[in-house]
């Protein structure tokens, strides 16, 4: 199984709604919410070109920005058909 990092904040509905979709397809992840830990933003920012912008996806080392939220490309990053 993939090792997951979702980057999220609090008040972000693409966010809440990736995260029900992760649960209906039972997939483990490991949330960081950028609030919580200031360098997480830094990173967020690097890999969305200048952008502050969640859901973003560590998967396995790939990046992967999904707002606003795309389930079929989310589905792709995650390998499921």
């Amino acid at each position: 199984m993939a090792q997951v990092k979702m980057y999220t904040t609090s008040s972000c509905g693409d966010c809440r709604a990736a995260k029900r979709f992760l649960s209906e397809k039972n997939l483990p992840y490991e949330e960081i919410n950028l609030e919580d830990v200031g360098a997480a933003a830094e990173i967020v920012i690097q890999v969305n070109q200048g952008r502050r912008s969640v859901p973003a996806f560590d998967i396995d080392g790939q990046f992967v920005n999904c707002s606003p939220l795309d389930r079929r490309k989310l589905s792709e990053a995650w390998g499921l058909s």
